[in-house]
C-alpha cells in the first residue's frame, strides 16, 4: 500500500509555482506551459482522505487523456502531451469558478436534495414524483462554485452566476453548449462500453487569446457517474438499487460509518483490506469505461519515475 503518490515536491526546468489540489498538483513552468500531476490521494465530501489508493492517479489520468483526445472536435481542451501515466503537459488559462455539472439522471447529489423535499436544483427544476435514478425528461445544468481546499463546493443557478458576475452571459453561453455537446459524446462513449454517463462534472478556462478550452479531468469515475445498461429497467420498476461504476461507492461506505465532511466528524480508519478493495474498484471503473485491461506502471519509485518522465519530455520540447 506504500507505493501511491500522496505528495510531490518536484522543481522542472523553467518552473515558476506550484498548486496542490485536492486531487491534482499542478506545477507551472515558462512560456504557460503547466505540468499536471495526478496523485493517488482520495477526495470525498470534498475531503481528502489520509491514505492513498494505488494507481488512482494514472487510471485518472489516463481516462482523462484519452476521452479529451476523442472530444477534440466538439470542445477544444488544454492538454498537449501524457509524458508519464500520471502526468499531462498542457497551456494554461485562467480557469472559471465554477463547474459545470450536468445530470441525465436523479441520482447522487441530486437525489438527496430531491429526498429532503426540494423540487429546485440550482435553478432547474425536479418533477414530483420522481424515483432515485429516474432519467430526467432532458439532461439539467446544476454549477457549483468552485472551492478551495478541504471546502464544500455551493450549488449555485446560472441565474446567480450572471448577476454575481462570476462569469459573462457571453461566455457562460458557450460553456452551456461545451458541457451539453459534451455530455451527448460521453453517452454514446458509455453506450458503446454497455454503460449509461449518469451525470459528470467539466472544468473550463480561457486561453490568453480568448478561447475557451476544457481543462482537469473528464469522464472519470472521480468526475462522472455511471450504470451498467443492463438491468438498468427492471431493476428501477423494483425499486431496487443501480448497479454503478463510480465513487459513489466510497461516500456510501463513508455514510455508513457516519461520515459526510461535516463539521466534528472524523475520517473512519481505512485499513489494508479496504484500500487494496477500492483500489480493484478503480482498476474495473478503467477497464469497463475504456473498453480495454488496465497496465499496471511500475510504481518500484513513482515519484523518480514521474520526474524523469517529465523532465526527459521537458528537455526534448521546444514552447513557443
Amino acid at each position: 500500500m506504500s507505493n501511491t503518490v500522496m505528495d510531490t515536491d518536484f522543481y522542472f526546468s523553467g518552473q515558476k509555482s506550484v498548486y496542490k489540489g485536492k486531487v491534482r498538483e499542478v506545477y507551472t513552468l515558462e512560456n504557460d506551459i503547466l505540468v499536471m500531476v495526478a496523485t493517488d490521494r482520495l477526495s470525498a465530501f470534498d475531503v481528502v482522505m489520509p491514505r492513498g489508493i494505488p494507481y488512482k492517479g494514472q487510471i485518472l489520468n489516463q481516462i482523462a487523456t484519452k476521452m479529451m483526445q476523442v472530444t477534440e472536435d466538439i470542445a477544444p481542451n488544454w492538454l498537449l502531451a501524457t509524458p508519464d501515466p500520471n502526468v499531462a503537459v498542457g497551456k494554461a488559462c485562467e480557469p472559471f469558478k465554477v463547474e459545470m455539472v450536468i445530470r441525465g439522471y436523479m441520482s447522487g447529489h441530486a437525489a438527496r436534495e430531491y429526498k429532503t423535499g426540494k423540487r429546485m436544483l440550482c435553478g432547474e427544476s425536479m418533477p414530483d414524483g420522481m424515483k432515485e435514478n429516474d432519467k430526467f425528461t432532458e439532461p439539467i445544468i446544476t454549477p457549483a462554485t468552485k472551492a478551495e481546499k478541504g471546502d464544500h463546493d455551493e450549488d449555485i443557478s446560472k441565474a446567480d452566476i450572471l448577476k454575481k458576475g462570476i462569469v459573462s452571459k457571453e461566455d457562460y453561453e458557450v460553456l452551456e453548449k461545451y458541457t451539453r455537446a459534451l455530455f451527448q459524446r460521453g453517452t454514446e462513449i458509455a453506450a458503446k462500453q454497455g454503460l449509461i454517463l449518469v451525470d459528470t462534472k467539466y472544468e473550463f478556462g480561457k486561453t490568453k487569446d480568448g478561447n475557451i478550452v476544457l481543462i482537469d479531468e473528464i469522464h472519470t469515475p472521480d468526475s462522472s457517474r455511471y450504470f451498467y445498461a443492463e438491468g438498468y429497467a427492471k431493476r428501477q420498476a423494483r425499486g431496487e438499487a443501480q448497479k454503478q461504476l463510480s465513487k459513489e461507492f466510497v461516500r456510501q461506505w463513508l455514510i455508513s460509518k457516519g461520515f459526510q465532511g461535516l463539521e466534528g466528524q472524523s475520517v473512519p480508519e481505512m485499513n489494508d483490506e479496504y484500500i487494496k478493495s477500492v483500489s480493484e474498484r478503480y482498476i474495473e471503473l478503467y477497464e469497463s469505461i475504456m473498453g480495454e485491461a488496465f497496465v499496471k506502471a511500475d510504481v518500484s519509485n513513482i515519484q523518480e519515475r514521474i520526474g524523469q518522465n517529465v523532465q526527459e519530455y521537458l528537455n526534448e520540447t521546444t514552447f513557443i
